[in-house]
């Protein structure tokens, strides 16, 4: 039986692997399930520095699985309603962790980008693209709003005219107006696209573990506080980070003129 998603652990790394090729990796709901409980695993264990998501194949996702959702018309509305509103509500699940979770999360995308994968990609603290990878919201094309704190996440990244445009027209555009407008981090030839994910994993792998950490959190709690909170958990971060090895080590490295060796 051929897994739905695929976990790789190698060192201080998890890889996720989107494996449903065939389908262009479009969510079902064994893939929901095994994403809910990945997610949860992976947020869970300390010992991981990074996060890797991906998908198998030619396409990194298209979205929900159609095919799944015609068979949940012959339901009556009422009942699609409560049933979609429950299964929703649980894959949201894994979106909070990959949010939520010390470690940060590098999306690997390429190809088709769209609806649930959309969200899942901009669920992710740095994405690096491939040059052939091409994006859409996708909803609208099935009467459906967004999922996946696709509603939440894209305004801030691009900004509410923006996420308006992406959202109620459903335009389809391509990596190089994804990188204009904030929503990967760096576009790279398809044939280059593991090597550049490998070169960021490594920076975040064996970067300051609880610096980096710190800073992923601050940012993400930023947006719902004051400035005034903000100042305050920035002094309390900074203060942890400074009783850290790591900072004697960065400091040390800096005087000496030598590479910083960090999580000695």
């Amino acid at each position: 039986m051929t897994l739905p998603l695929l976990v790789e652990r190698r060192g201080n790394v998890a890889t996720l692997t989107l494996n449903r090729p065939a389908a262009l990796n479009t969510l079902d709901f064994p893939l929901m399930d095994a994403l809910i409980d990945a997610a949860a695993d992976v947020a869970a264990d300390d010992s991981l520095r990074v996060v890797v998501v991906r998908g198998a194949g030619k396409h990194f996702m298209a979205g929900g699985d159609l095919r799944t959702f015609a068979g949940e018309l012959a339901k009556p509305p009422g009942q699609r309603d409560a049933d979609f509103k429950r299964v929703i509500g649980r894959l949201h699940s894994a979106i909070e962790h990959f949010h939520r979770m010390p470690h940060p999360v590098v999306g690997q995308v390429h190809g088709a980008v769209a609806g649930f994968g959309l969200s899942l990609m901009n669920a992710c603290d740095l994405v690096v693209a491939a040059d052939d990878a091409y994006f859409a919201s996708a909803y609208r094309n099935i009467a459906l709003t967004p999922d996946g704190g696709g509603s939440w996440s894209l305004p801030r990244i691009v900004g509410m005219r923006r996420a308006m445009e992406i959202m109620l027209l459903g335009e389809r555009f391509d990596a190089r107006r994804a990188l204009e407008l904030g929503l990967v981090n760096r576009v790279v030839p398809a044939a280059d696209l593991e090597r550049a994910v490998a070169a960021v994993v490594d920076a975040l792998a064996n970067g300051p573990v609880l610096a980096i950490r710190n800073a992923k959190r601050l940012m993400r709690e930023s947006l719902s506080r004051t400035l005034s909170e903000q100042l305050d958990a920035e002094a309390v971060s900074f203060g942890a980070c400074s009783a850290h090895a790591d900072f004697a080590e960065g400091i040390n490295a800096f005087l000496e003129k030598r590479p910083a060796v960090f999580g000695k």
